[in-house]
């Protein structure tokens, strides 16, 4: 049995600031919300992996970091986003307003890694985000849309200094995450 594995920046700094905009649509009918404790955001999903080769990602993972060339950085959470449309809603995000450049060369760099490992390449462009709520039903859509209109939350920062490799297990209650690997961002 494998392990459901992604590349994740974790958004542990921010955990009440994060569940402080969460509260902005908790009136929202048929919205899920997620952990604030686990927020983060996903720079590759990679889905089910065999535990043999949690060794060989973790090293491909610190080749990547330094093939991103990036040091270091301070990234910026603010502002709101839905996936894929205000019309459609199935996903409510919160946006990188600083970092986004330096977030997306990691997102390349590891996307580069992994495909070459033979993981699955994205079949969409990457936005960075962290999920906040996960739309069931369209029963609180209207509340949601002007929330993500009207609000522009600012959430605050965090110095981001590793990525990990993070294994999610799918529970009744939601996904539990458990950090495997911690790789520096040495600069």
């Amino acid at each position: 049995m494998g392990k459901r594995l992604f590349v994740s920046v974790d958004l542990d700094g921010l955990v009440d600031e994060v569940a402080a905009v969460q509260d902005l649509l908790v009136d929202a009918s048929g919205l899920n919300v997620t952990d604030p404790g686990q927020a983060h955001v996903t720079l590759k999903f990679l889905g089910d992996t065999d535990p043999d080769r949690v060794d060989d990602l973790a090293t491909e993972l610190e080749a990547a970091v330094e093939q991103a060339g990036v040091d270091p950085f301070e990234a910026r959470f603010a502002g709101l986003g839905v996936f894929p449309s205000l019309d459609y809603i199935s996903v409510v995000w919160l946006g990188a307003e600083e970092g986004s450049e330096e977030l997306t060369r990691l997102h390349e760099a590891i996307e580069d890694r992994m495909t070459a490992m033979g993981f699955d390449p994205e079949d969409h462009d990457f936005t960075p985000h962290a999920t906040l709520a996960r739309m069931e039903h369209a029963g609180g859509k209207e509340l949601v849309q002007e929330v993500v209109r009207e609000r522009h939350p600012e959430v605050g920062t965090l110095r981001v200094e590793e990525i990990r490799l993070t294994e999610s297990v799918l529970r009744s209650d939601g996904p539990e995450y458990t950090t495997l690997e911690r790789i520096p961002i040495d600069g």
